[in-house]
């Protein structure tokens, strides 16, 4: 039993860590969008918020994606067998 909590709270870190890598990468694309042409004020602090809201959706979206990956290839071993 030690062994399966184990690898269930392996896999919850490693989520974690791929959550936060991706919203990290967003907000880093995210940077080169040119705000000027749609926002009135682009560098205050409800531009700021807007950033963060775009970064943490996409970056979501983007591990979500990749774990669902993931699982789908590690899935696919019992294919084969």
């Amino acid at each position: 039993m030690d062994g399966i909590g184990s690898g269930i709270g392996m896999n919850g870190l490693m989520s974690i860590v791929i959550t936060l890598l991706s919203i990290t990468f967003a907000w880093y694309v995210i940077q080169e969008i040119k705000l000027d042409t749609w926002l009135k004020r682009p560098r205050g602090p409800q531009a700021r918020m807007l950033q963060v809201l775009l970064a943490i959706v996409l970056g979501h979206g983007f591990a979500r994606f990749i774990l669902d990956y993931l699982q789908w290839s590690s899935m696919l071993r019992w294919f084969v067998e």
